[in-house]
């Protein structure tokens, strides 16, 4: 018998970090039914904070993730600090930003804002089948045309998509063909982390009150980021500096390093922040890769997704929420009916369509602020130009209007 059009479509997902619990959730959502292998045994998060502004947070919101189970602070202003005393030098206060945007502009610890994807996904009830997860599963081999995925313990599986989010280090990317072109940044960075009971005995409270992500430096390599989540029981800090200080060359971002080490690495810093980075926690090393645009995101019935379609560098703030939006990419273009409309492999194509010139502008634009804190949005500056990533243009998307107009075109041509 002919299998149903309208039948929901069978989803393998490769990679469960935040990407790919994300794509498993907005999938879910619309009724497919959904598969996630991971690697390792445990799907797991590791790291500091992350900050979801409105482009990613109205995601979680639609589909359903308990955002307040994930304790974030919600970001109500930017400040900058003079770098040797830690001097307030300008504040942009976000203002009206859910009015504008839709949302409150959320910080999460990123393990926080997991766990609640991974309650979405495979235990809340909600619109959908419940995800399946299955780990010690590494994908060795993809055939982009049939489907089929070939695991190390010799277990084969199907589906009608294929949706890779293993990361920067992507396997799967390389099995459909693409070869990325990228470079060692000239910039490594610490992340680390520090309770506020301890900040709070160091008489460095304001950190966590100001509700804000502040900054010191920005203007060359050096740069210091610091904001509160967790309910405000954790202060987050990442910290670039350049890469010839201990020519890291080990790759990831978990090389453990101790407060001496980060602190010796910003002899002139703010003594504040010498002080917090000396009662630091969970400090690790990170090295920096800059990758250019990949050719292509989708080959057949496989596609990527977040940081194995876009890696980019951190300093946008949008790593994350370009991860969501990827996942709500999906869940738009394969809707409920969308077999009345286009074929899955079609779907794929508008896919990619519809998120890889906006990621890649955000991505050239993360490059930008590597090293100029102007070219952040959110910052205003006399120093605009003319074609500036802005912070309407990022918080302000409207996808769905955007995947109208692809969709219109698709079907007048």
């Amino acid at each position: 018998m002919p299998s149903r059009t309208d039948a929901p479509l069978q989803v393998a997902i490769v990679g469960a970090g935040l990407g790919g619990l994300a794509a498993a959730v907005a999938l879910r959502r619309q009724g497919h039914i959904v598969t996630v292998y991971e690697r390792y045994d445990f799907a797991g998060e590791v790291g500091a904070s992350l900050s979801a502004a409105s482009n990613g947070s109205r995601f979680l919101e639609e589909w359903g993730v308990d955002v307040k189970g994930a304790k974030p602070v919600i970001l109500k202003q930017l400040i900058m600090h003079e770098w040797s005393n830690g001097e307030v030098q300008s504040t942009y206060p976000l203002g009206d930003y859910k009015s504008k945007f839709g949302t409150d502009y959320n910080n999460f610890h990123r393990i926080d804002i997991h766990q609640q994807l991974l309650k979405s996904a495979f235990e809340l009830p909600g619109d959908g089948p419940k995800c399946e997860l299955k780990v010690n599963f590494k994908a060795i081999d993809v055939n982009s045309e049939s489907g089929v995925i070939q695991f190390e313990n010799g277990v084969e599986a199907s589906a009608d998509i294929i949706v890779a989010a293993d990361g920067i280090r992507s396997l799967t990317r390389n099995m459909i063909g693409i070869t990325p072109d990228f470079e060692m940044s000239t910039s490594c960075c610490y992340r680390c982390i520090i309770g506020a009971d301890k900040l709070r005995s160091l008489g460095l409270q304001d950190y966590i009150s100001n509700e804000a992500i502040e900054y010191w430096g920005g203007f060359g390599i050096n740069k210091i980021v610091m904001s509160p989540c967790s309910n405000g029981e954790v202060v987050s800090c990442y910290c670039f500096y350049p890469a010839a200080h201990n020519n890291v060359r080990d790759d990831g971002w978990s090389i453990s390093a101790s407060p001496q080490q980060l602190v010796d690495t910003f002899p002139d810093l703010d003594p504040r922040m010498r002080t917090l980075m000396m009662n630091a926690e969970d400090i690790k090393m990170w090295r920096l890769y800059k990758h250019q645009p990949y050719p292509y995101w989708v080959k057949g019935k496989v596609c990527l997704l977040g940081d194995a379609a876009h890696p980019m560098m951190p300093d946008q703030s949008q790593g994350s929420c370009m991860a969501f939006e990827d996942a709500g990419a999906l869940g738009l273009v394969f809707h409920k009916n969308f077999r009345q409309e286009y074929s899955a492999v079609q779907g794929l194509a508008l896919y990619e369509k519809l998120r890889k010139e906006r990621a890649t502008r955000i991505q050239e634009a993360s490059f930008k602020a590597r090293e100029n804190l102007n070219e952040r949005i959110g910052w205003s500056s006399s120093t605009d130009r003319p074609g500036k990533l802005t912070i309407e243009e990022v918080c302000g998307y409207d996808m769905r209007e955007h995947l109208a107009q692809l969709v219109c075109q698709q079907n007048t041509t």
